[in-house]
């Protein structure tokens, strides 16, 4: 990788390199805000020229992805400790929730793809591959055991876009006017909550119990 520029301190690799760019990206989405930042500003941060910028990332919104992910193992540390002592998957799953719904829109990294307005490119990124699969992991660590509520490890990738999914068109699209948390809380257990019942399940969901 070229080893000129970078403010004359030219980093190592090209891992480094890219930590570098997202660490000024969100320099500059502190100064500017996420919607403003461009990658001159990103590549002016870091005393490197745009084509620098662009052989690690193809486009702004890759960056502000990459900032918003990297702050998202903390978050998760705090939404297990909000989950300590529930231990029935529905509660667990709908007070995680709200938890979500509450605390992402003011989370310095989590609502930087938020802010862009590009509700596409949020779509996008919340609903990708990577991020679909780490909300599977971020259920896996919720303090419930799923396996005797009859929900296997590998339904914990569907029921991660289910939530997901609601998740982002709850932010993206909050009611007017505002619901109170008890009639979210009402909502999720009415609606979200079937969706952890077992296939083949009858009437009662192994999950509310």
């Amino acid at each position: 990788m070229a080893k000129h520029g970078w403010a004359g301190d030219p980093p190592t690799s090209d891992e480094q390199a890219r930590q570098r760019i997202v660490d000024a990206a969100a320099r500059c989405i502190d100064r500017y805000g996420a919607a403003k930042t461009t990658l001159s500003d990103v590549a002016t941060e870091l005393g490197v020229t745009r084509q620098t910028v662009y052989r690690h990332f193809d486009r702004v919104g890759d960056i502000v992805s990459e900032v918003a992910a990297q702050g998202a193992e903390a978050f998760v540390d705090r939404l297990v400790a909000h989950l300590d002592g529930i231990d029935t998957p529905a509660d667990a799953v709908v007070e995680g929730f709200l938890f979500c719904l509450s605390t992402v829109p003011g989370d310095p990294r989590l609502s930087l793809l938020l802010q862009t307005g590009d509700t596409g490119t949020f779509g996008r990124a919340a609903t990708s591959h990577a991020t679909l699969e780490y909300g599977a992991l971020m259920l896996r660590r919720f303090p419930v055991d799923w396996a005797s509520a009859g929900i296997g490890d590998e339904d914990l990738d569907g029921l991660a876009e289910v939530i997901m999914r609601l998740l982002i068109s709850m932010l993206q699209n909050p009611a007017e006017p505002p619901r109170a948390e008890a009639d979210v809380r009402r909502f999720l257990h009415r609606w979200l909550v079937p969706a952890l019942r077992p296939t083949g399940a009858g009437q009662g969901s192994a999950a509310a119990g």
